[in-house]
């Protein structure tokens, strides 16, 4: 039997029956601040330039952090990084990047930027590592266009590749993920940020960053019930088997000026246990420039599977995802930027879990790209 063959067997039967896998159920109580890393801004590493980091995930394996750009082909060609992270006493001393590969389309080619090719531009926001397949799971939020000037269609999408960047596979996004040029699907800029693979890696977790527009009204500074989508996958058919409401929190302060832009959404999630998943939810007005973080546990068991529901507005569901506040990083007292990536990181010296988030600085001077170290208390 040929190798390729044998070990695409060995995931089968993996994804099949399962196997013990390195992540553990997590049980969180609490968070602990331990310390910041800023990486300087337009840090230079094998002619490209590190920012935009929007998705992070550890392997524990081989110590090695996988970290995705959001860059869109437009500074350099879209890519992912790997780092090691050095941990002591004290928290983050070092983060060391390792390497860097872009990510290729299906045909083999990079992907294009706007001016070249706008409709199969990626906007790279996510990635997860699959120890099974050594592998790497990544979401495009796609693009959405539509004014006098333009109509622009991309698909938010669900890719595999190889650690070298070349493309192995595609998961098929659901119906209500497409874009439409009529008020109806995903959003610009809000449909999928947040990636998160099961313990045994049979399931793959999805979320929109905001409503769809049939599901309502985005967040604002006032309660107005605004529900974005979970959608839990099956790794092995490829297939959505369930997608679940989630009430968002307002947006922490008002925009100056009021009518300027302002969001509160979902920009990545984490799986502690079944049915568990840690949430980060951020709000961002104009005319303030840190963000408000806050971390959520969700608990998806009681909440309706609304797969068949073409809008939550017309048919709100009766029981929506449970959530419990964890931690608001305001309570901090650090200046906290647009944080879009979490990952579990090795034990602590105390034996406890690491948890650390990363911030896209969008490339901006005025912006971090941080890391934040937390002890998970359990």
């Amino acid at each position: 039997m040929h190798r390729s063959k044998a070990l695409a067997l060995l995931s089968f039967l993996f994804l099949l029956f399962g196997f013990n896998s390195p992540e553990k159920p997590v049980t969180i109580t609490s968070l602990r601040f331990i310390n910041e890393y800023v990486v300087p801004f337009n840090k230079h590493f094998k002619e490209t330039t590190v920012g935009g980091l929007s998705g992070i995930d550890y392997d524990p394996e081989h110590q090695l952090y996988y970290l995705i750009s959001d860059d869109r082909s437009a500074i350099e060609r879209a890519r992912f990084y790997t780092a090691k992270i050095s941990i002591t006493e004290k928290g983050i001393d070092t983060v060391l990047f390792v390497d860097v590969q872009k990510i290729l389309q299906p045909n083999g080619r990079v992907y294009p930027n706007a001016k070249e090719d706008a409709k199969n531009t990626p906007d790279p926001e996510a990635i997860r590592y699959n120890p099974l397949t050594s592998n790497l799971l990544w979401v495009s939020e796609g693009d959405r266009t539509v004014n006098a000037k333009q109509v622009l269609l991309n698909n938010p999408s669900i890719h595999v590749i190889d650690l070298e960047g070349n493309y192995k596979d595609s998961i098929p996004i659901a119906a209500n993920l497409i874009m439409h040029q009529i008020s109806k699907g995903p959003r610009k800029n809000g449909t999928l940020e947040a990636l998160s693979y099961s313990s045994d890696f049979r399931k793959m977790f999805v979320c929109t960053e905001v409503p769809l527009q049939e599901d309502g009204p985005e967040a604002d500074v006032k309660e107005n019930n605004a529900l974005t989508r979970f959608y839990q996958y099956d790794v092995l058919t490829k297939k959505n088997t369930a997608q679940y409401a989630y009430k968002l929190e307002p947006v922490a302060y008002p925009s100056h000026p009021e009518t300027a832009f302002k969001v509160n959404g979902i920009t990545d999630i984490l799986y502690l246990d079944e049915n568990k998943l840690l949430v980060i939810e951020r709000s961002f007005s104009t005319g303030r420039l840190p963000c408000t973080v806050k971390i959520f546990l969700a608990d998806l068991s009681k909440a309706d599977n609304i797969i068949s529901v073409n809008s939550l507005k017309e048919t709100p569901p009766k029981h929506v995802v449970s959530k419990k506040l964890l931690l608001n990083m305001d309570d901090l007292g650090i200046y906290i930027d647009n944080i879009e990536g979490v990952t579990f990181g090795p034990d602590l010296p105390n034996g406890h879990r690491s948890l650390i988030f990363i911030s896209d600085n969008n490339f901006a001077i005025f912006e971090k790209t941080q890391f934040l170290l937390f002890e998970v208390i359990p």
